[in-house]
């Protein structure tokens, strides 16, 4: 008798302790879900503010200031629709994104940028353009710079277009979305790719993490960094045709800091 109630009391401890392993961990992932929900509705609201205060005549600016409107409205709808750390990490993403743009249009205005942001996660590795490019593809001339201007009115905060790192900087037409699309329009995106960052330009060198952005291109199949974490759907690794790039390109990731 003293044994079977040794064993019941030994079988009562056990489910005691597993209950309690249950509900710690439980606690912990709703801890996670909170923290994340939290962070992305900080950034969220930040970029609300920017984009319901700010107002631009100069066509660069107010380009810029209509591609974070864009992602306000996607974090947005994302936030709608999160349940999981993983959706709020996406919506934190594309309100950083659209923070970024918000960041160039206030460039473009001659206003102070504020406080730099965390890094995208989808423009780590492909730097910026620090140099003037100017291109003729099929006929039609397409230019790309570090600063905005009358022929260079859309920003882009870097990423990875079909698998190809694209650096940050100003171009002349929003030929990543281009790109992203099917057909002809993608190969006509990627040729001007080729053009804009042909190692013919003789640039000085890689930027900070150029490389290594480029090399984990080609090491990984499908690197998603405009579709869940901005606008669109990137494709696998690509080849630029030779790993000796010319390398006009600065640092490619923000610094910590808020609005």
């Amino acid at each position: 008798m003293n044994g079977v109630l040794l064993i019941l009391a030994i079988v009562a401890i056990v489910a005691l302790v597993v209950v309690g392993v249950q509900r710690g961990g439980g606690k912990h992932q709703q801890t996670q879900l909170q923290d994340a929900r939290a962070d992305a509705q900080r950034w969220y609201e930040r970029l609300g503010g920017q984009v319901l205060n700010l107002h631009a005549d100069d066509p660069a600016a107010r380009q810029a200031l209509a591609d974070a409107s864009e992602r306000y409205n996607a974090a947005g709808g994302q936030l709608q629709q999160a349940n999981t750390v993983r959706q709020f990490e996406l919506a934190r993403e594309s309100a950083l994104e659209g923070l970024a743009y918000v960041r160039a249009g206030r460039l473009a205005m001659g206003l102070d940028p504020g406080p730099d942001l965390p890094p995208l996660a989808s423009s780590r590795g492909v730097g910026q353009l620090t140099q003037e490019r100017e291109v003729s593809v099929q006929g039609h001339a397409y230019k790309a710079g570090p600063r905005p201007g009358a022929e260079t009115p859309y920003y882009y905060p870097g990423g990875r277009v079909q698998g190809r790192p694209v650096p940050a900087g100003w171009y002349s037409t929003p030929v990543w979305k281009t790109a992203l699309g099917t057909g002809a329009g993608v190969l006509g995106g990627m040729l001007i790719f080729d053009a804009l960052f042909s190692p013919a330009f003789g640039d000085v060198g890689y930027a900070d993490g150029y490389q290594d952005g480029f090399d984990a291109g080609n090491d990984v199949g499908d690197t998603n960094s405009l579709g869940d974490l901005g606008g669109g759907d990137s494709a696998g690794a690509g080849d630029w045709g030779g790993g000796d790039w010319g390398g006009d390109f600065g640092g490619g990731d923000f610094g910590g800091g808020d609005f």
